[in-house]
């Protein structure tokens, strides 16, 4: 639960993975020690620590989304947590076993085994119920609440088959009150405290498989997209990231375009200004985005119903995936993947999956065109993305424009290395750009000494160095 929602807050799952496993895992190995006093009463330690993991476990992600929400020391909360959470846990198996070698004198190793047994079988079904079954029907509060009920039951079943006196009934009984009170209020507590994270009025907000998705209108009409609390537009700048996006890469022969990511429908209206543009095929992960930009009323307007287009294939797979199978080629291929910040986008900005896109999805005489993030805020991650695309058989032409939600943002259009170098121009659109014209992309191509090129080696699967570098780029801001 704790990495769960580490990874929907901050998107790192690596970083949540193994800073939350490693605080845990040691905090196991302090409690099996610190049970050692606790052996002479076993049952009614036993209940106590029950009572414990269920109050701080159950109220867990509710204390943490406030840390975050109102606090900002959402980090520290989440290690101690985890410790806390850990050592209790370590309790917890050798007072069972001394439960069990009490119950069972004449069959410890018998006992050891069932014991062990039971706890891997419990990790197995509680690891495989909470992203299918806890996770999508309670979300992330109520289902550490649930959790944490389980726990407190445990530890009345225990005073009961134990025979412990009555007194020792009210520890659990009054966590399962707390835990009754949180969940009544859980629902109010999460909008509340989510709605804290964010500027303007959340109009929407949904959690899929794969992310969160949250929409809020401000007060001036802008309208403004998150994933995973993570900017990806705001309505009053859009055609600036969009525009020079797409209209670069069209500069030559469009008739079909591959668009990988780009489920809000604004890069695929971008594409449907141009009457060349026979065929575009958008590969989404996430099924619930593009049902949105192509029902949602807000985003209908916004991306001029392009999703409704007769000419746009919609197919929802993992690009990385679908790469490996795709019987087509296309003229453009855009690129408009969310930053390389946790491991899940950092594959898709990887030597091995430009080198894909070369040679399984590029038509003779194509071009590919890739946001690359800021080579302002995170200078090594856009260098490192080029670099890359450049070792894996593409001859690149890095390009930068301000977009004032999101600052100095950049982007690199590329064709494979023995095609002529590309000259950045926008071809003639249906209608004139509000931002783009050949003046503004030319100066596009020159970046001052501070944010130049520098040397950085590329990212692959096996070394997916993107993910140090944006972190490492943003660490500050």
């Amino acid at each position: 639960m704790i990495i769960a929602l580490g990874t929907y807050l901050f998107g790192n799952s690596v970083f949540q993975v193994s800073i939350v496993l490693a605080a845990f895992v040691s905090s196991m190995g302090l409690g099996s020690l610190a049970a050692k006093p606790l052996l002479r009463r076993p049952a009614q330690s036993f209940v106590a620590v029950e009572a414990a993991v269920a109050l701080i476990g159950g109220l867990s992600a509710m204390g943490l989304y406030a840390a975050f929400a109102y606090l900002g020391v959402y980090e520290p909360a989440m290690l101690l947590t985890a410790a806390t959470i850990g050592l209790l846990v370590g309790c917890e198996i050798p007072l069972l076993l001394a439960l069990l070698q009490r119950a069972r004198p004449q069959a410890a190793g018998a006992s050891v085994a069932d014991l062990l047994a039971a706890d891997y079988l419990g990790a197995v079904v509680a690891g495989v119920s909470f992203p299918f079954l806890l996770l999508p029907w309670l979300g992330q509060i109520e289902a550490a609440i649930a959790i944490g009920a389980l726990n407190a039951v445990a530890g009345l079943v225990v005073c009961v088959l134990a025979r412990l006196r009555s007194v020792w009934l009210l520890a659990p009984g009054a966590v399962l009150a707390i835990l009754a009170l949180a969940a009544s209020s859980a629902s109010s507590f999460e909008v509340t405290a989510r709605q804290n994270l964010f500027d303007d009025r959340i109009v929407l907000i949904e959690r899929t498989r794969y992310q969160e998705i949250v929409l809020t209108a401000g007060d001036d009409g802008d309208l403004r997209l998150f994933l995973n609390g993570d900017l990806q537009f705001s309505s009053r700048d859009e055609y600036r990231y969009h525009e020079s996006l797409v209209h670069p890469a069209l500069a030559g022969p469009h008739a079909r375009v591959l668009v990988l990511g780009g489920g809000d429908g604004l890069a695929i209206r971008e594409l449907l200004r141009h009457d060349g543009v026979q065929r575009i095929v958008n590969v989404e992960l996430d099924p619930r985005m593009t049902a949105l930009a192509r029902d949602d009323e807000r985003l209908r307007r916004l991306n001029g119903d392009a999703l409704r287009d007769p000419r746009v294939q919609v197919v929802s797979a993992d690009a990385f995936g679908w790469l490996r199978g795709v019987r087509e080629r296309f003229d453009v291929i855009v690129a408009d993947f969310p930053d390389p910040d946790d491991a899940g986008t950092a594959k898709l900005y990887s030597q091995e999956f430009y080198d894909g896109l070369r040679r399984r999805a590029l038509a003779p005489g194509g071009r590919l065109v890739v946001q690359a993030g800021s080579p302002y805020f995170a200078r090594e991650s856009f260098w490192g993305i080029e670099a890359t695309m450049r070792a894996a058989g593409w001859r690149t032409t890095p390009y930068h424009v301000d977009v004032p939600s999101f600052g100095d943002w950049g982007f690199v259009l590329a064709s494979p290395q023995r095609a002529p170098r590309l000259t950045l121009r926008p071809p003639p659109a249906r209608e004139r750009l509000r931002f783009l014209d050949a003046p503004t992309l030319a100066a596009a191509a020159t970046f001052p000494p501070d944010r130049g090129r520098i040397a950085v080696a590329p990212s692959t699967l096996d070394r997916p160095r993107l993910l140090d570098y944006q972190r490492h780029g943003y660490h500050g801001y």
